[in-house]
């Protein structure tokens, strides 16, 4: 009897314990950048902010080349690992509600990577498109960037075929953007290297995220292209 009180204890503290972890939780990242959320000033109806929305290699881009975001007034909203489904979970905090003229979408990094889930093309676009219907419905516009080439990842050896479908995904993304007039940078074929698909060493230390020099790749292309929308 006392074995069994003991059992149903245990098991009770299992499900308390269960219940407050996942309270503590926040998959979505929607903490990460709330306090700074809610210090992103108002501007005036001429001004034209921009929001990067996007995984580690965001979050590394402002980290490395903060200068480039601030002396243009661009939000970096990039949150280590996430894949497109966490942004989509975000988007309204993130994005929508800082009131952006032009949002900067780069995704499926991660997806591919299987950080969240077993990778399925048909999701990750289907996120990327309704993270893209969101913004054109509060009227902000939109630029889809490339997936950055990849061969493999570090922290998962299983994936094995990652240079096909992150092809896949950015030929997919690209008749999207041209299909719906929206505006698509490339930074794959200007940072790949090899028949492996593989980032060009040049430009990364790890085969998946930039160096400064390679930031300095895509900084050039993305300039260019926001100037242009805006």
């Amino acid at each position: 009897m006392i074995k069994y009180v003991i059992y149903i204890g245990v098991v009770l503290l299992s499900l308390i314990c269960t219940e407050v972890n996942a309270q503590n939780r926040d998959f979505g990242g929607l903490n990460r950048y709330a306090q700074e959320n809610k210090n992103v000033p108002i501007l005036g109806k001429k001004s034209k902010r921009v929001v990067f929305m996007g995984n580690s290699i965001t979050e590394g881009w402002v980290n490395a080349h903060p200068d480039f975001f601030t002396d243009n007034g661009y939000i970096g909203r990039g949150i280590s690992g996430q894949t497109s489904y966490q942004f989509l979970l975000r988007f309204r905090e993130d994005v929508i509600k800082l009131l952006p003229t032009l949002v900067v979408i780069n995704a499926g990094t991660n997806d591919i990577a299987e950080n969240t889930c077993p990778y399925n093309e048909e999701y990750t676009f289907g996120n990327i498109v309704s993270m893209v219907e969101l913004a054109q419905a509060h009227k902000i516009k939109v630029i889809l960037t490339s997936t950055l080439p990849a061969a493999s990842f570090g922290w998962n050896p299983s994936v094995l075929d990652a240079q096909a479908k992150i092809l896949s995904l950015n030929a997919r993304l690209k008749k999207y953007a041209r299909k719906h007039k929206i505006m698509y940078v490339d930074y794959y074929e200007k940072m790949v290297y090899g028949e492996n698909g593989a980032l060009n060493p040049q430009y990364t230390k790890d085969g998946v995220h930039p160096t400064s020099e390679g930031y300095l790749v895509m900084e050039e292309l993305i300039k260019k292209a926001i100037d242009k929308v805006l």
